[in-house]
């Protein structure tokens, strides 16, 4: 039976959260005991489409090792996180087998982990997902793909990005917008896959109508993206799942109509690869605090991974009563922590009362409104935000080589931006400070505006 971790109080506790148990801590603390008892290989891979593999290794406690039930909570929470982070249908176990079997167990149609062992095995890579219990050589060795995609600024290119209340569109020539727009739209209420494709053929026509030719096109767009596939957006929520093939072809149809490369991925993907532009650098982490959390990553190398980096749904928060994410079910996941969902879940709490009767982006605004003119309730908000990112940035640096982070969203707005530096710092230093001298987080500044959304999307396809 699996048994919780010990969890590590943290040094700073978020001051409207003192039960929160940080991940990066627990794993920490675990690691030393299990290496201190004699501890023994665990090693994990995770295979997803073109037979790219990612690997972790670490060390649990031996089979009939008096805190062995540790092992099965400490892999899963490991392997959840990533395969949100990395993505993945097929997971191979090489180490003690009670911990692939609890994984095969918990991993299944009916198990509690049935949302992801759906949602990565049926919806985003189309096979059936599966848990392989090997020995430790037989787990595969890491084959990580990435494409060296963007930084193409050459040409007339159009680039651009859709999101759930609006589409934007910029026609870049030798890597200057001379022209963009941005249309309201509502794609999430429309069912029929001919409205998204209109809609998306409206803003490209009216792009190339301000150049003499279109060289190459690139976009960004919420969801889940493979092989310029949708594979999972809620832009496309409403979409029948018996039309939903039309979706899943619509940039592959596009792309053949309108006869130049095109490349479109992951929002959370350009923007990184927008800071790497600007910082003429790479292994950025981007993490946008908005509506909920999205991530994207460039690597070491200036490449875009085939990766999720889903981070909105991987765990941080080991306390057992930890905030539930309402779709998938879990707890202690990053959705909770690192977006405007968190400001409203924190604000009872802080002794704000948020009117029901508004938007939720109104509701931001009210809080935000409330921290600039310092409401105490309302910087506590803000504080335990930046301790809770100090924190998961360093678990984060578990599975992402880093350099630099970028935060940017909605709740980076005004002081908030500032709140969330400080905290994250003060954490880095005083628990990891090997870390705190390595990673730069920082807002973008001018300079990383030098280059937007726009630009690194049209940007993406060589030709």
């Amino acid at each position: 039976m699996p048994v919780p971790l010990q969890l590590i109080a943290p040094k700073f506790v978020p001051p409207l959260e003192p039960e929160f148990r940080p991940a990066a801590l627990a794993n920490r603390a675990f690691r030393a005991a299990a290496t201190a008892g004699a501890g023994v290989p665990l090693i994990l891979g995770l295979e997803r489409a073109h037979g790219e593999i990612s690997r972790f290794e670490t060390v649990v406690f031996p089979e009939g090792h008096s805190r062995a039930g540790e092992n099965l909570y400490y892999a899963e929470r490991l392997v959840k996180f990533m395969l949100w982070a990395k993505g993945g249908f097929k997971v191979y176990v090489g180490g003690p087998h009670s911990i692939a079997e609890y994984l095969q167990k918990i991993y299944a149609p009916a198990g509690e982990r049935k949302f992801d062992y759906a949602f990565m095995g049926e919806q985003v890579y189309e096979q059936t997902f599966t848990v392989v219990p090997c020995s430790l050589k037989d787990v595969p060795a890491a084959k990580e793909g990435g494409k060296a995609l963007g930084r193409h600024l050459n040409g007339c290119r159009i680039g651009f990005d859709l999101g759930a209340s609006d589409r934007k569109v910029s026609a870049v020539v030798d890597g200057d917008a001379i022209y963009s727009e941005e249309v309201i739209w509502e794609p999430r209420k429309h069912g029929e896959p001919s409205y998204h494709y209109n809609e998306v053929m409206a803003a490209l026509k009216t792009a190339a109508s301000k150049m003499p030719r279109v060289d190459a096109i690139g976009g960004s767009s919420a969801g889940i993206y493979i092989d310029n596939r949708p594979m999972v957006a809620s832009l496309f929520r409403n979409v029948p799942r018996e039309k939903y093939g039309q979706i899943h072809d619509m940039f592959l149809r596009i792309r053949e109509e309108l006869n130049v490369p095109l490349e479109v991925i992951n929002d959370g993907d350009v923007t990184a690869l927008a800071g790497s532009m600007s910082l003429e650098d790479t292994g950025i982490l981007g993490i946008a605090l908005g509506s909920s959390q999205a991530s994207g990553y460039v690597d070491l190398n200036g490449y875009i991974q085939g990766w999720l980096n889903e981070l909105a749904f991987a765990p941080v928060d080991y306390n057992p009563s930890a905030a539930v994410d309402e779709w998938s079910g879990d707890i202690g996941c990053g959705s909770q922590y690192f977006s405007q969902q968190c400001v409203f879940r924190l604000a009872p709490r802080a002794g704000i009362e948020i009117p029901k009767e508004i938007t939720d982006a109104e509701k931001l605004k009210f809080v935000q409104e409330k921290l600039e003119a310092g409401h105490e309730g309302a910087l506590k908000i803000w504080e335990s935000m930046g301790i809770y990112l100090g924190y998961g940035l360093a678990h984060y640096a578990e599975f992402y080589d880093i350099k630099h982070v970028l935060i940017l969203g909605r709740c980076t707005s005004g002081r908030g931006g500032d709140l969330l530096l400080e905290g994250a710092q003060k954490v880095l230093e005083a628990e990891f400070p090997d870390l705190a001298s390595r990673i730069h987080v920082q807002l973008p500044d001018e300079k990383s505006r030098r280059v937007g959304q726009s630009i690194a999307a049209a940007s993406l396809p060589a030709f």
